[in-house]
């Protein structure tokens, strides 16, 4: 990855900030963008220590206006942008269709759907006006493909996001962007941790129901996986979803 310029959304906490610290660590210039600014500028601040290239962009990705934003501010500090993991999301405790607020769905169709389209919209832009061969992860999830009960509007989204994959992929095979998405399962983030915590879970129990090798995956192999899809070394790989989830799907 080294001369590379990277952005990577949500990138304050969890599968975020590892992401953008193993693309750092492999050499990228990399824009850590959060709407969580002490969050994401730490995460900035502590690269930068280490001898790495960023620069922290505070950004609501579901507002247009913040993601063209946070593209120009990769372009502007680098001149270039040739990778992009779009990992921001939110999610709400699990509850059935008949209990749903609008307000709620409105949420979460905004940040983890509409916010990645427009992610999408602006990097494939730069990226097309570059003319030279560029890469674009999704983050889905497992629910992308699986649905789970009392996660109806999380799970379409994340249905969404794959549709989302799919077809930038295909619109842009042939004009050097490539476009994939990475599936995480259970993996071991602040937001698991919240949410087992809610259900009096432990992390054996917890392992044992969603992954078929018996333990939760940390952010740092889902981070892999993205960075192998921003690679030279995934030239060929475009419209595929990676799942990163333990053998859960498979069971």
């Amino acid at each position: 990855m080294r001369g590379k310029v990277a952005l990577v959304t949500g990138a304050g906490m969890g599968m975020g900030r590892a992401t953008a610290e193993l693309f750092a660590r492999s050499g990228a210039s990399v824009l850590v963008v959060d709407w969580d600014p002490p969050a994401g500028r730490a995460v900035s601040e502590a690269l930068n220590d280490a001898g790495h290239d960023t620069i922290f962009c505070a950004a609501d990705v579901s507002r247009s206006a913040d993601a063209e934003r946070m593209v120009r501010t990769a372009v502007d500090a680098w001149g270039r942008l040739d990778c992009a993991v779009n990992n921001a999301g939110v999610s709400l405790d699990p509850q059935p269709i008949e209990n749903f607020e609008e307000a709620e769905f409105d949420r979460i169709i905004s940040v983890n759907l509409k916010g990645v389209l427009l992610c999408l919209k602006f990097e494939i832009q730069q990226m097309l006006r570059q003319g030279t061969p560029a890469s674009i992860v999704n983050i889905g999830s497992v629910r992308s493909v699986r649905a789970q009960w009392g996660g109806a509007v999380y799970t379409a989204a994340k249905h969404g996001v794959v549709g989302l994959t799919k077809t930038a992929a295909l619109e842009n095979a042939r004009r050097g962007i490539r476009v994939n998405g990475v599936l995480p399962g259970g993996i071991e983030t602040p937001m698991v941790q919240q949410g087992r915590r809610q259900r009096g879970e432990s992390v054996e129990d917890m392992a044992d129901r969603i992954s078929a090798v018996g333990r939760l995956g940390a952010p740092d192999e889902v981070a892999q996986a993205s960075l192998w899809l921003c690679s030279d070394a995934a030239s060929y790989v475009t419209g595929q979803q990676i799942a990163v989830d333990g053998g859960y799907l498979v069971r």
